[in-house]
């Protein structure tokens, strides 16, 4: 039997027909079901019968050892696209051994498994990191920037970053203070391994790649728009959240409308031969154009930043292990606040030199600490007022403001990157 073949599998009285598929490890069968998901079988204990040979065609991974590479043909007439890899489920197989999804592809990985992809551009490929996105840090992001840094300045004409959902925000906006980039840089991601029938990998890539063609050169990510496969969202990297565990569409753009939208289908018959699908892309809002900005770079992250939550019933001594933090974001409730036995601590966090912004759980709406008194005791203890700013993208502009500015409550205060907004009013 071969790959290609449509079999049927039978183990431990449960027997399963469809398609056998290249397998990572000897020791399991992999089986493409009719609804869409494979099953991944211990060949030892399982008896397979054969029922029709070359149903389909299904090529094996390439071998390194046997001469097979992944080799990326370059069109001059095409744009040049780094896809830079960290992982992730879009990046991801399924483990047949644990039944666990795994990130172990790199990008021409990603390339050979989304054909989709060719003759849109060039492609270049790197790896950064293969790790599932709860494991990324501030070191990641630092070598990360350096990275797209390093692909712009050698001459693409644009970044996709292929990383995890569950921390994507965090990164995209680790970038959107770290770098100055005259193209544009765009995050995606799966919520669905390439295996599910309902896998949104493919459409999160093809967008993707089209926006990084775009002329909205500034740090986005690309998802999922709805629930449908009609387009992805473009969210600016700083304003964005996953407020969903699962859905295809599970990122947002809080506060407001996303940036832009990429239309798949448009976007699938436009971009094909290379050429740039204007007609597929609508963007809302006043952004940086390709080429406006030069190319720059500030990668510093201060450490012991921390991000600590208030909750009713807090003790004081929850936040004694913050006495040593480089700077704190305390995400208090509606416009700012905390119970009132924690003002103190904030002071001598303050008093002993330790930046404190204050943000707001609800999201939506600006911090604005003069309305009770609860709030005019946190300003006269010296928090620094975060405004409309997501909580997480604080904690990251905090540890930047703080290894690269001499004024951290001026810089927190000054919008650097569509993380702020100038006016309490709904975003257009």
């Amino acid at each position: 039997m071969n790959p290609g073949d449509r079999v049927r599998v039978e183990r431990a009285g449960v027997t399963n027909e469809g398609v056998l598929m290249p397998s990572t490890t000897a020791e399991h069968l992999v089986v493409k079901l009719e609804g869409g998901y494979n099953v991944g079988v211990d060949r030892e204990s399982a008896s397979v019968d054969v029922l029709e040979s070359d149903v389909h065609a299904v090529d094996d991974e390439p071998d390194p050892e046997a001469g097979d590479v992944s080799e990326i043909t370059f069109d001059d007439d095409l744009p040049t696209i780094s896809l830079i890899s960290t992982g992730g489920t879009i990046a991801s197989t399924v483990d047949y051994r644990t039944g666990a999804v795994t990130a172990r592809f790199d990008a021409e990985d990603v390339l050979r498994a989304v054909p989709d992809l060719a003759g849109r551009a060039n492609y270049r490929g790197r790896v950064v990191a293969n790790i599932l996105s709860e494991n990324m840090d501030p070191d990641i992001w630092q070598e990360l920037a350096y990275a797209v840094h390093e692909e712009i300045a050698a001459g693409a004409d644009g970044v996709v970053v292929m990383h995890g959902t569950d921390t994507m925000q965090y990164s995209a906006a680790a970038l959107a203070f770290t770098l100055e980039t005259p193209v544009p840089v765009v995050f995606t991601g799966s919520q669905r391994s390439a295996d599910r029938p309902s896998s949104d990998n493919v459409m999160n890539a093809v967008c993707a790649v089209e926006a990084a063609k775009s002329d909205c050169a500034e740090v986005l990510v690309c998802m999922h728009a709805d629930e449908s496969d009609d387009a992805c969202a473009l969210h600016r990297g700083t304003r964005v959240r996953k407020n969903h565990t699962s859905r295809r569409d599970a990122f947002e753009t809080v506060g407001a409308k996303p940036l832009g939208e990429i239309d798949y289908e448009a976007a699938t018959e436009a971009g094909a031969d290379g050429a740039v699908a204007d007609e597929a892309i609508t963007v809302r809002r006043e952004h940086a154009s390709r080429g406006e900005t030069a190319l720059d770079i500030a990668p510093d992250l201060a450490d012991g930043v921390e991000l600590a939550t208030f909750a009713p019933g807090m003790s004081p001594a929850a936040w004694e292990h913050l006495d040593d933090a480089a700077g704190v974001v305390v995400a208090g409730t509606g416009l700012g606040h905390v119970h009132t036995d924690l003002i103190p601590r904030i002071e001598a966090l303050v008093d002993d030199g330790t930046p404190v912004v204050m943000t707001s759980q609800c999201l939506e709406g600006r911090v604005c600490d003069r309305v009770y008194d609860t709030g005019r005791d946190l300003i006269d203890a010296g928090i620094i007022e975060g405004g409309d700013m997501l909580p997480e993208t604080a904690l990251v502009k905090l540890m930047w403001a703080i290894a690269n500015t001499d004024d951290v409550a001026d810089t927190m205060r000054t919008p650097l990157a569509g993380e702020l907004t100038a006016e309490s009013r709904p975003w257009r």
